[in-house]
């Protein structure tokens, strides 16, 4: 994997939890994740190992700066979430209702529920984070990345499966599906009504995932309903920093600041071309702006009601080191997280 920013190996020794089971070999096809213990459920879908050309071309209508030069990419295979997070897995961890539930119910703990329940947690949400828009098969929202992330900890230890975000380049390379237009359909922004729910046709709210066309590899939402958190943190000009002319190996920028990260897809409340496939999101820290807590929470994005996010599970599960790696904690972050443990 190209990083283009490293992260001091010092950094990434924080809430790691021991080993799991090793998992058996199993074909690269389509499955049902459900979460042991509980009824929350989600489809997976194989995205197959391949090159691709990453950002858009200058003649693409409404891009941006921030999308170009296009390089070459290549990416390993994985899976990828049918469809985004929804409250009833995030809630599971955001919200301690897998470990309440279980010890409500005296059912005793599964073989991995003991390294789940270590991962850190969120503090409780002040307030209703789904705005009232709706909670049962609606997307999540409102997480930074290191909710995010911690999310996919828990999933993991949860399934012994190893689940994490997406890099930048992932999450283009299965939302183009193959193709080189504007959207994973073709370059007309007029039929993005099949596919999204954005600005035109959202009424202000988002929706039930997965309720218009997938994309051509199966995925849906990839285009509007929410930004979705990839593991990068945002440059501006990152991808003139490959090397032109070569294809780069999974590059991922790892994060060394709060601000800003990288997000990806376009949400209801956004026009026709932060849909693009190419489109880059990057955060801010307007984006808990109403966060009354002092410090503000390393949590919630109490404005963000526009970002949740998807998991991908690789093929190939890296070892201890790389996930430490991928995990790609700032000095800002670890600090908060020591704060919180004390």
């Amino acid at each position: 994997m190209h990083i283009l920013t490293a992260t001091a190996p010092a950094l990434l020794a924080v809430t790691l939890t021991g080993a799991l089971p090793a998992q058996k070999k199993e074909p690269f096809a389509s499955y049902t994740e459900v979460v042991p213990g509980t009824a929350a459920k989600f489809d997976m879908v194989p995205i197959k190992a391949g090159e691709f050309v990453l950002g858009s071309p200058a003649t693409e209508k409404d891009r941006s700066d921030d999308e170009g030069p296009q390089r070459r990419v290549e990416i390993a295979a994985f899976w990828m979430g049918m469809c985004e997070v929804t409250w009833g897995e995030y809630e599971l961890w955001q919200l301690d209702l897998d470990l309440q539930r279980r010890r409500a119910a005296k059912r005793k703990p599964l073989p991995n529920d003991e390294a789940a329940d270590a991962v850190t947690r969120p503090t409780k949400p002040y307030a209703d984070m789904s705005f009232g828009m709706g909670q049962e098969g609606y997307p999540a929202i409102c997480m930074t990345q290191l909710a995010a992330k911690f999310y996919c900890r828990w999933l993991s230890a949860k399934t012994g499966r190893y689940y994490r975000l997406p890099t930048e380049a992932e999450w283009e390379y299965a939302c183009r599906a193959g193709t080189m237009t504007a959207y994973s359909f073709g370059d007309d922004p007029k039929k993005l009504r099949d596919y999204a729910w954005f600005a035109d046709n959202s009424d202000d709210k988002y929706h039930k995932v997965g309720s218009k066309k997938p994309n051509p590899w199966g995925l849906f939402d990839m285009h509007g309903n929410v930004s979705e958190w990839c593991l990068d943190g945002y440059v501006a000009k990152t991808y003139s920093r490959l090397a032109e002319g070569k294809v780069t190996l999974r590059p991922l920028v790892q994060p060394t600041s709060l601000y800003p990260r990288v997000a990806r897809g376009g949400s209801w409340q956004d026009d026709a071309e932060l849909l693009r496939s190419a489109a880059r999101i990057s955060s801010n820290e307007d984006w808990k702006m109403q966060d009354p807590q002092v410090p503000q929470s390393m949590w919630y994005h109490t404005d963000a009601q526009f970002v949740g996010f998807r998991v991908i599970r690789t093929l190939k599960e890296p070892n201890a080191k790389e996930k430490a790696r991928l995990l790609g904690l700032s000095k800002e972050e670890l600090e908060q997280i020591k704060n919180q443990t004390r």
